[in-house]
């Protein structure tokens, strides 16, 4: 009896392809070489009687047939995935891949101490932690588990808040002696200020301040701004460039050896939600639950 679905590592291969590409993405990203992923597709394309790909010096593009296979070919792979989650940690060890998206504030401040204690409680766990400030896509891109900041749009995945994140304004020592202390808002806007370009949407993020019961949203004026990396302001202003607003858990430290200094705390109040999110309940592995547990301090 021949097997039926001996195929499945070329069809791998193609799912590969389009996730990454390119030939020589997905050849990185399955450990093998382009010539191998090259043939692997001429092999499905030969099984199946269609042209799976449009191949070009550069890319790989879909034929309408390789579209409705490779829909298909996700759904089944998915299958799999969900079989395979269901079972873990059955017989009481943990094990298996949580795949574990967040920003570089949390992955650099708030999330070490946790994953360190999770993993020593589950050494049978493998976890592919991804540090970037942009928002994945958890089933496109197979993350198990992302961390946001912010008010979250109805995307149909879980949320769970795990803070609001108190601000603050800062500056270095060496700055305040040379520009001076401001003692308001007018004050603020005379100053080297140090924002934050928002990747999704390119514009500066606000400085957030409360003034007595009002809320106020704050643009800081500024001739240099910073992209991607959000703790690029605090480097900036731990080194006497200006002016920036931050968590305290980013500069509790830094306030403490006094190489920031906190100003205007009249106005603080304000704070910014982080929050966990993931696919419905039943696409979750017992590895997986466990780290959320951690996560919202319920283990």
């Amino acid at each position: 009896m021949s097997r039926r679905f001996d195929h499945l590592g070329d069809v791998e291969a193609f799912i590969a392809v389009i996730e990454h590409g390119s030939l020589t993405a997905a050849a990185v990203a399955l450990a093998t070489t382009p010539s191998v992923i090259s043939r692997a597709i001429v092999r499905l394309e030969t099984r199946l009687g269609t042209q799976l790909l449009r191949r070009t010096t550069r890319r790989q593009g879909l034929t309408e047939a390789g579209r409705l296979y490779q829909e298909h070919a996700r759904a089944a792979f998915a299958l799999i995935d969900d079989a395979e989650r269901a079972i873990q940690g059955q017989d009481g060890e943990l094990s298996g891949r949580v795949r574990l998206s967040v920003p570089t504030t949390y992955g650099h401040y708030r999330l070490p101490a946790v994953l360190q204690r999770y993993l020593q409680r589950y050494p049978g766990v493998q976890v592919e932690l991804n540090i970037a400030n942009r928002n994945v896509d958890l089933v496109a891109e197979g993350f198990d588990l992302a961390i946001r900041l912010g008010a979250l749009p109805d995307s149909g995945l879980v949320a769970r808040k795990l803070e609001d994140a108190s601000l603050c304004v800062v500056a270095s020592p060496a700055y305040l002696e040379r520009a001076g202390l401001p003692r308001d808002l007018d004050d603020l806007s005379k100053h080297a200020c140090l924002p934050f370009e928002m990747p999704s949407t390119g514009r500066i993020a606000n400085w957030l301040f409360r003034d007595g019961e009002r809320d106020i949203d704050w643009a800081p004026p500024s001739t240099l701004r910073v992209s991607e990396d959000v703790l690029g302001v605090v480097s900036l202003a731990e080194h006497g460039a200006g002016i920036c607003q931050s968590y305290d858990f980013i500069v509790e430290d830094r306030l403490h050896r006094s190489v920031l200094v906190e100003l205007l705390p009249q106005l603080r109040g304000r704070s910014r939600p982080f929050s966990l999110i993931y696919a419905p309940h039943r696409r979750l592995s017992a590895a997986s639950r466990a780290l959320i547990d951690m996560l919202t301090g319920e283990a």
